[in-house]
């Protein structure tokens, strides 16, 4: 790099712009020509200024820098979001509430060792698999006491008979199915994340955890997903990312400009609790899949009641053979 582009850089952003710009520019690649590394400057200069108006408004989430804010929206999309159309099944679902009042918060995360550590999907739009892997992981800990981590790349390489695209997309209520009649999932230790697709290498003699059925929640149920948080297990659903989700930091997420219908859904993530802010806004509290460097340790937080950007679509869980 330039010394003169350096020294523009420090005069423009100071100093304490320097570490997460330079981040994003090398994280997925160590060399730039000039035409694309000015490319990449102009774009961390527009992402800058759109945060710097949004947190200077009244909102209910603050923007932050991060390793997307060298990359345009259709650059991200193409890379990290769902891009196959997605078709959610669950119209009736199967999952029967409970008739009794809910707890007005609730944080798998505090209940012992049932939530896996934030993940990383990298540049493929694996993240259904992720939703997948989490809520398997969490509600076999809830059953059998032991917390395993499982494999995302079997779910890429091999569940495409279930409508699933490997790194162009699917559907965790699709993964699971796939999961029930493959009968099993192997370990992410003896079946690695690369992040690419890849041949089928599934061994029936490795698979470490089992699928019974699938449960999902009725479409646009949100009060029978706030029913099956609390009373059962973490939930996997899906919903609409728009450009300014991914330069989130912290508080609850709210959108004017996503939508709130099945067919726009285009990330998969992991409801692991719910609760209130001080004010009364309720919100879920969700794993993601970009690891701990975005948003609050790579989870966050989206309003909770009003079907934000749709994420009461497609909501569903496994039911576990213990």
């Amino acid at each position: 790099m330039a010394l003169g582009v350096l020294c523009i850089i420090t005069a423009f952003f100071g100093l304490v712009h320097l570490t997460p710009f330079f981040f994003v520019f090398f994280t997925y690649n160590n060399i730039y020509d000039n035409e694309e590394y000015y490319h990449r400057l102009r774009t961390f200069t527009e992402n800058k200024r759109k945060i710097d108006r949004h947190n200077a408004g009244n909102h209910s989430f603050t923007m932050g820098l991060n390793q997307f804010s060298g990359m345009t929206f259709e650059e991200f999309r193409k890379s990290f979001l769902l891009t196959e159309p997605q078709n959610c099944s669950a119209t009736d679902g199967a999952h029967h509430s409970s008739a009794g009042p809910q707890p007005e918060s609730v944080d798998w995360r505090e209940r012992g060792n049932i939530v896996t550590p934030v993940k990383n999907q990298g540049p493929c739009g694996s993240c259904w698999t992720f939703s997948t892997t989490g809520c398997l992981e969490s509600v076999n800990a809830i059953a059998s006491g032991k917390l395993i981590s499982l494999s995302e790349q079997q779910l890429i390489d091999c569940a495409q008979d279930f409508n699933n695209h490997g790194c162009m997309g699917g559907l965790p209520s699709q993964a699971f199915e796939y999961i029930k009649y493959n009968n099993g999932l192997m370990t992410e230790e003896d079946y690695p994340y690369k992040g690419h697709d890849d041949t089928c290498q599934f061994e029936s003699s490795l698979a470490a955890a089992f699928v019974l059925d699938v449960v999902n929640i009725t479409s646009y149920d949100e009060k029978a997903m706030v029913d099956a948080v609390a009373r059962l297990n973490p939930v996997s659903f899906a919903f609409e990312v728009t450009a300014d989700f991914m330069h989130y930091k912290e508080g609850v997420y709210t959108s004017t400009e996503c939508k709130d219908t099945a067919d726009k859904v285009n990330h998969a993530v992991l409801a692991v609790g719910y609760g209130a802010e001080d004010n009364g806004t309720p919100y879920w509290i969700v794993k993601n899949s970009w690891g701990t460097s975005w948003g609050v340790n790579g989870y966050f937080m989206i309003e909770r009641g009003r079907n934000m950007c749709g994420l009461a679509a497609c909501a569903s869980y496994p039911l576990p053979v213990v």
